[in-house]
Order: structure tokens, then sequence, then C-alpha cells
């Protein structure tokens, strides 16, 4: 049986050691107190608790193996979540990403590409940075005890997030399939900026769609996105309905068009592919820590939005039972308000964007706004 992954709006009672990641735009969320029971694993009714698979093994294969791989296609399910809900015509293509996703894994030129890409194009890894006044803060109200605080810095990636882990990956599979241009819907701009970065890097073309809302908000990472040689188009609404128009380019140009999709949201492989490229996060973080006091986080702590970032850090822990997962959804003005984006802790089971999932929507299945003073 793998950890649960808890998804929660509440003050969280935690143990010794707490970590989680940093970003420019999305901090972690962290409240600590003095915990009453350690060892619970799970939330109230109103929260929601999830298990993932386990990591993703690259290993070396022989070119007949891999050949078997990439006739493995799978439909992309956990449980009842997940899969491929899409018309007829992105069947095909979505077939080829995933055969093609298969091959990189066990691929050593790409595998080499990719590392040396994430150190010297990207700056990994990311320190993993002992917060000690926050730690002292909390010690000193609880009469000296209290978790011992880590950041995962992955506002020290170049260009200031996590985002890029993934865009350089996929940008480098678009390239490989022969693909000339790419893609991306983006909500705070970090994954457009990145994107159009992985872009310029590769020659690709790239274009970007961005709710006008976000745009306003997030100025300089339009401005970015720009001086790295990318079209960003204004969507009206925010990050689901640019996610909803890049969608909608990308089906009319399947030839030459990648998606690149920056979150774990969409039709398999999409999500599973956003997991494995970032969850060198976690896996940073496992070594860094058995580096740095001999042993594994207790608790790991991260803001969750469209959960690249999360997953990320959780995966390479999910099978860990002695390591509590905690998520943070943003719960607006309240879970009672209607104005929210506590997706996973109250929102109804549904099919969006190719995928079965958790959704905020009214009685007759239709989306309802997400409310939070983040961007996206």
């Amino acid at each position: 049986m793998s950890s649960s992954i808890q998804f929660s709006h509440q003050t969280l009672a935690v143990p010794r050691k707490i970590l989680g990641p940093e970003g420019k735009i999305c901090n972690p969320f962290v409240v600590v107190c003095r915990a009453s029971d350690p060892d619970t694993r799970t939330l109230p009714r109103n929260s929601s608790t999830f298990s993932l698979k386990k990591p993703l093994m690259i290993t070396k294969k022989s070119p007949h193996d891999i050949h078997d791989e990439r006739k493995v296609i799978s439909t992309g399910k956990s449980g009842r979540f997940g899969g491929k809900f899409v018309p007829e015509i992105l069947m095909t293509c979505l077939t080829q990403l995933e055969a093609e996703f298969n091959l990189v894994l066990h691929d050593f030129q790409f595998q080499e590409e990719l590392r040396t890409a994430l150190r010297d194009y990207i700056g990994r890894e990311t320190p993993l940075y002992f917060a000690e006044r926050l730690t002292d803060y909390y010690k000193d109200k609880n009469g000296g005890e209290g978790p011992e605080i880590y950041l995962k810095r992955e506002d020290l990636s170049h260009l200031g997030a996590h985002k890029i882990n993934n865009a350089i990956a996929q940008a480098m599979i678009a390239k490989r399939m022969g693909l000339k241009s790419v893609v991306a819907a983006t909500g705070a701009g970090q994954h457009g900026v990145a994107a159009a970065a992985a872009c310029a890097k590769l020659s690709l073309e790239c274009t970007v769609f961005m709710g006008k809302i976000d745009m306003e908000k997030q100025a300089s990472n339009v401005l970015s996105m720009k001086l790295l040689g990318a079209q960003v188009k204004p969507v009206e609404g925010t990050f689901k309905d640019a996610s909803s128009e890049a969608i909608r380019n990308w089906v009319g140009n399947l030839e030459t068009t990648y998606y690149l999709m920056g979150t774990v949201v969409g039709p398999h492989p999409c999500p599973m592919m956003v997991r494995g490229f970032q969850s060198v996060i976690g896996m940073e973080t496992r070594r860094q820590a058995m580096e740095k006091w001999g042993g594994k986080p207790d608790v790991l702590v991260a803001c969750v939005g469209s959960g690249s970032n999360a997953l990320g850090l959780f995966h390479e822990f999910n099978g860990d039972q002695d390591v509590r997962l905690i998520g943070i959804e943003a719960a607006g003005l309240g879970l009672d308000s209607g104005r929210h984006s506590a997706t996973l802790s109250r929102g109804e089971v549904g099919i969006y964007h190719g995928a079965m999932s958790y959704l905020l929507q009214d009685e007759e299945g239709q989306i309802l706004a997400p409310h939070s003073i983040g961007v996206g």
C-alpha cells in the first residue's frame, strides 16, 4: 500500500522534519503547529486522499525490448481517474506521443542530452535550504519543540521556477518527432516563459495562450515570452480558457504542432510525462536529505494548483510509508463561500480537457470558475 497524499485547506499538525518546494510565483504555504497526532494519515470527509503509482525507472534495454516498449499503450487510468476522453482525431496523435515517451525513457542519447540540459542550462541540482529562522520561530512558539523546515529552492532554476524541467524535455521530444512548432497554455506565465525558452534553445516556433486577466497581472512574464521569441495570444478568461484555446489550435495543426503540457491534467500520456520530467525534484530531495541528516523527510508539503510542482516532489516518495505527503489548495474566501480553488478537496468527479478528475462544477455539470488571489 502506498503512502497517502492529503489535500486540505486546514492548519496541519506535522512531526519533526518538514520540507516544501519554493517557487518565484507559487510559493509554498506551510503552517506548522504542535503535533496532536503525528501518525494521522487521512483527513476529514471534506478532504480527498489519493495514491499514485511508483516512480518511473529508467533502465538500459536492448533494441528489441525498446521496440516492444513502444507497442505498450495504456489507458492512462489510475483507478477511475485519468484516461483519454478525446475525439477520435486525437487518439492516433496521443498514441504516437505515448510511444515516443516510452522510447525516450530508455534512450541513452536522449537521457544524456536531458541530463546535460538540466545541469548546464537549467542549473540543477537546486539547493535544499535549511530555513533556520522559520524553524526557530515555530520552536519558540512551542516551548523549544517543532519541525526543522527545509525549502527545495526551485526558484533558483533558470527562469525562476520548476516549469523548465518539463518544458525542455518535452521540447526535445517535439524536435525528435520532427515537429516544427509548439503550442502551450499558461496561467501565471512561468510555463509560458519556460516553453518559450526551451523553443528558443531548440529553434522551434512557440505560441502561448494566456488569459487576459492573467496577462494583466503578469505583464513581466508576458514580456519575457515575447523577448524569447514566442507569440502570446490573449484569451478571454483564465488558465482553463487558455488551455481550451491551446487544444483547439493543436487539433487544427496536428501534423506540424506539438502541444506542450505543463500541468498534470489532460489526456494520457500528458500527466504521466509531466510527472516523469518533474520527478527530478523529489529524486534530488531524497539524495540531499540523506546527505544533510542521513534520512528522509518526515513530511513533504507543497501548494497544489495544477499539480506539477507538488507531484514532482511527491512522486519519488509515494512508496515510502513513513513519509507524509501534504498538498495545500487555495481556500479563497472560504470553502462554503463558493469562491475558492479547492478542487480536490471540494470538487465532484467529472471529465474535462480529456481526463476524469475532480472538478468545480454546478448541478448540471458546467465548470465553475475557481477563485484565488493568485494568477491562473
